[in-house]
């Protein structure tokens, strides 16, 4: 498939955000990329249920919510009634993360799991056919617009080789410091899915931004 762009909200207008989703709506974006902190896991809190519920009566694209969050296993119901299609949870959150995986796909969700900058990719050869997204995390979570770290390149050509040779279907997001410049590096290498939040929706024009991530090549 061709690589999936999807628009971090975090990094959008709170003030103007039915504006923002509409862009995104009239974008070549794929996904709307939803971040949930909780101040605990990562030092910083972002948005729960309310504001997503009401992100998805503007919404036409899927809703890709990322957890950073302690005790995901909490709330994935709750996110199912709100709108989330993907469910993304964190290895180092998790401390039952098979149970965890089964409980999103019983709710009729995809199942993500993310990897913190530190986290090996070997960590997931016992999971990784359960998996429909790995996240790589190429900036420590927690906050936007940091440096994209080097060594995301590494991480994804030794999880591409994972999924390969266990044969699984799960496709590759990279989360953290995407840009014009790194894209087509990021695609060669093996990601399917690029998620962009500072770099979108501080340009002079988000959509033509967000095409040209779609395009990079």
């Amino acid at each position: 498939m061709s690589h999936l762009i999807a628009p971090s909200m975090l990094a959008a207008d709170f003030g103007n955000l039915q504006r923002d989703v509409e862009m995104v709506n009239q974008s070549e974006a794929d996904w709307f990329h939803i971040d949930v902190m909780d101040g605990v896991f990562v030092p910083n809190i972002s948005y729960g249920m309310p504001v997503i519920k009401s992100m998805k009566k503007h919404a036409n694209k899927t809703m890709d919510v990322h957890l950073m969050i302690v005790d995901p296993d909490r709330f994935i119901k709750d996110f199912k009634a709100v709108g989330a299609d993907i469910l993304t949870v964190h290895y180092e959150a998790c401390t039952h993360l098979h149970r965890t995986v089964q409980a999103i796909k019983a709710e009729g969700m995809k199942a993500g799991v993310a990897l913190n900058p530190h986290t090996p990719i070997a960590v997931l050869e016992d999971i990784i056919r359960e998996l429909d997204l790995v996240l790589i995390m190429s900036v420590n979570p927690g906050f936007g617009g940091q440096s994209f770290i080097e060594n995301t390149y590494k991480k994804i050509i030794q999880l591409k080789d994972l999924i390969e040779k266990s044969n699984s279907k799960a496709i590759i997001e990279i989360d953290g410091g995407v840009n014009d410049q790194n894209c087509p590096k990021l695609v060669t290498a093996g990601a399917d899915v690029l998620v962009a939040g500072s770099f979108v929706f501080k340009s002079e024009d988000p959509k033509k931004t967000i095409s040209g991530l779609k395009n990079c090549f």
